[in-house]
């Protein structure tokens, strides 16, 4: 991924400086090749995506006069969707539009085919590896303010407490009004300032998170590890807690996708993100495990509930949290054609559910959308979306293992970055997991570094450690364990 020549200079600058700048550059930059991440687009798939991105505007219908609006996080320019929220008499009526990715990519084109041995959008620190061209992913499907789209809208009408009584899906024209990123939004509504939007937005999210509770879901409180660039080339990680404007903004994009699984489910045609229920001896292990940490556990309160309650500012309680990873596995993407398949339920979610938010940035959504705007018009699915279900979990089980493993590496590196200038400091940490030696694994909140530790200690442990020596090419941290307090 290429940088302007004067961001090469000032980077060149800064690294005769900081010597740590240029190792952790090298380092991202071994991690691509290591990994296989995609590199540019060759020239004649740039060129199609250039053709598709100036081709006309479809004729559909217009709702170019609704004053829709986007919520993500600030600078984002692949925005996937958008939203019109109004109370109907004593529920609402939620139009959901999502970016009409299909029309901008030719079934069995070079631009399909790169796309699809792609996956999704890959993250790293220095820059980011689109799913789509960038002609397309942040400009001409892109759903950015002021110009007119087109989209997959979904029509939702919710009850007083926001069922779902009716879903329709089809394609529009619209025009989004506001670029809006969730600092802001938190911000006004905290400060009493909200728009009516944002107003029906916390409505509506807090009475679907009510209903996820009531279902059985189950979501993993794990601390999100953020990193954050401070110049280029610089770096800080800290562990941020979602903002309710987040969660908020989640639960629309949850409830459409459990309105498209109904959909494809009763049509008999589509593919469903699935995972199974927790193996019950998984979760008899669980319970041993909070019991031996000394976090109270009601028999009959149900894991998704225990693990809303727990406090992740609380060594032991941070422990489970890890711990609680192992009841969330198996997750995959299911096509059926026909016969339903026996797995139809996402765990977590507790009801089916499919992927069909995120086309710019994921690539099964594409598909998913395609079957659920024919099955809402009674049309018959499109043959390339059709023929595609079968192949894509083998697409999308490469790409998510690829993006994890890039993700991780990507952290493991920072984290030794910024641990670099305090070789033989002293942290404090907390013991969250063991590898399969016992080798204590230690969560450091400030910085937010997870690294490998030396020395005895358990989960749950409130303990000292000190940095004994770190190489940012390698990612090596070596922390020794000098002092514990269960």
């Amino acid at each position: 991924m290429g940088v302007p020549n004067g961001q090469h200079a000032a980077q060149h600058r800064e690294d005769d400086q900081d010597p740590t700048v240029g190792a952790l550059s090298r380092r991202f930059a071994q991690i691509r090749t290591e990994l296989a991440v995609p590199g540019e687009f060759p020239p004649d798939v740039i060129e199609e995506a250039k053709n598709a991105a100036a081709q006309p505007l479809p004729q559909l219908p217009d709702l170019t006069s609704l004053p829709f609006w986007t919520l993500d996080p600030p600078g984002s320019m692949d925005l996937d969707q958008a939203m019109h929220l109004a109370r109907d008499n004593e529920g609402y009526h939620v139009r959901y539009a999502i970016a009409d990715v299909p029309y901008f990519v030719a079934p069995q084109s070079k631009f399909d085919a790169a796309v699809r041995e792609r996956g999704q959008t890959i993250y790293l620190p220095d820059g980011r590896i689109p799913l789509h061209p960038k002609v397309i992913s942040e400009a001409a499907a892109s759903l950015l303010p002021d110009v007119t789209r087109p989209a997959y809208v979904w029509h939702l009408l919710l009850d007083g407490d926001a069922h779902v009584t009716r879903v329709s899906v089809a394609r529009a024209l619209l025009r989004s009004r506001a670029r809006r990123d969730y600092e802001t939004v938190q911000a006004e509504f905290d400060a009493g300032r909200a728009d009516d939007q944002v107003r029906i937005l916390h409505e509506i999210g807090t009475k679907r998170a009510a209903l996820e509770v009531a279902r059985g879901g189950a979501s993993l409180p794990m601390p999100e590890q953020e990193i954050v660039e401070e110049a280029p080339g610089r770096y800080r990680l800290e562990l941020r807690p979602p903002r309710p404007s987040e969660d908020w903004n989640a639960q629309i994009s949850l409830m459409t996708g459990m309105a498209a699984a109904d959909l494809m489910l009763a049509g008999g045609v589509g593919i469903l993100r699935t995972m199974p229920a927790p193996d019950p001896a998984a979760v008899a292990r669980f319970r041993r495990q909070a019991a031996a940490l000394g976090v109270p556990w009601a028999q009959p309160q149900p894991y998704g509930d225990f693990l809303r309650s727990l406090d992740r500012s609380k060594p032991k309680h941070l422990a489970l949290i890890h711990e609680a990873t192992s009841l969330f596995r198996g997750a995959g993407y299911t096509p059926f054609d026909g016969a339903l398949p026996d797995l139809r339920t996402h765990a977590a979610v507790a009801a089916p559910y499919a992927h069909v938010t995120a086309p710019l940035r994921r690539l099964v959504d594409r598909f998913g959308l395609a079957v659920c705007a024919a099955l809402s018009s009674g049309e018959p699915v499109p043959g390339w979306a059709r023929e595609a279900l079968s192949t894509l979990p083998k697409l999308m089980s490469a790409s998510d293992r690829r993006a994890s493993a890039v993700e991780r590496a990507c952290t493991d590196a920072v984290e030794a970055a910024v641990l670099s200038s305090h070789v033989g400091e002293e942290f404090s940490g907390s013991v969250v997991d063991q590898t399969s030696k016992n080798r204590p694994i230690v969560q450091i909140l400030v910085p937010a570094v997870l690294a490998l530790a030396n020395g005895e200690a358990k989960p749950g442990d409130d303990v000292r450690v000190r940095v004994a020596a770190v190489d940012v090419e390698t990612s090596r941290i070596d922390l020794d364990i000098i002092a514990r307090q269960a």
